[in-house]
């Protein structure tokens, strides 16, 4: 059974390498400059980008939510912004839900910073909320992302054919998930 609270009760979650935090209205900045990087925005296939009242607006909202999870991803050793992450599309009934994360600059990608954020929120996500299974997407050129959800236990399940239409390329999206029992904590 899904605890509504631990959605609703915004956690800190605190490993070695990077703090997960309530996204907040002192993340907007950070949140709105991310969403300017042509590589994150081509990560995430992200056509468009929030203005900054936009970005304002949905970090002030974030600790009112209580049908989703949305983390900021921070350096505990400097407070420096490093990305976010959600889960998202709770389904209590079925105990699933949806994940996503997105680094806020390539230069923070290769160093195991995505990996530990997310095997500390799928630990919150089975332990304390109660979910039997997260999925996600991701595009099957980000073979950096695929091997870290590979690494936390998700499998791919299936294949969105032509989903991104990316400079006049077309790209499959995954579709991949990861079950209770298959999660690999650190």
């Amino acid at each position: 059974m899904i605890n509504t609270s631990a959605l609703r009760d915004k956690p800190t979650l605190t490993g070695e390498n990077v703090s997960l935090v309530p996204l907040g209205p002192e993340h907007t900045d950070a949140y709105f400059a991310a969403g300017l990087d042509e590589e994150v925005r081509r990560l995430t296939g992200s056509h468009g980008h929030l203005t900054y009242d936009q970005a304002r607006r949905w970090c002030h909202s974030r600790a009112e939510g209580d049908d989703r999870l949305d983390l900021a991803i921070i350096s505990p050793k400097d407070g420096r912004y490093l990305g976010e992450l959600s889960i998202y599309a709770v389904s209590p009934e079925n105990e699933t839900a949806g994940y996503r994360i997105a680094l806020s600059a390539i230069e923070f990608t290769g160093k195991g910073l995505g990996r530990e954020a997310t095997q500390l929120v799928l630990g919150h996500a089975f332990e304390e909320i109660g979910l039997h299974r997260l999925w996600l997407q991701v595009y099957a050129f980000n073979m950096r992302a695929i091997a870290v959800y590979r690494s936390c236990g998700f499998y791919v399940e299936g294949r969105l054919r032509e989903s991104l239409l990316w400079e006049g390329r077309r790209h499959d999206a995954l579709q991949m998930a990861v079950l209770r029992n298959g999660f690999r904590p650190a």
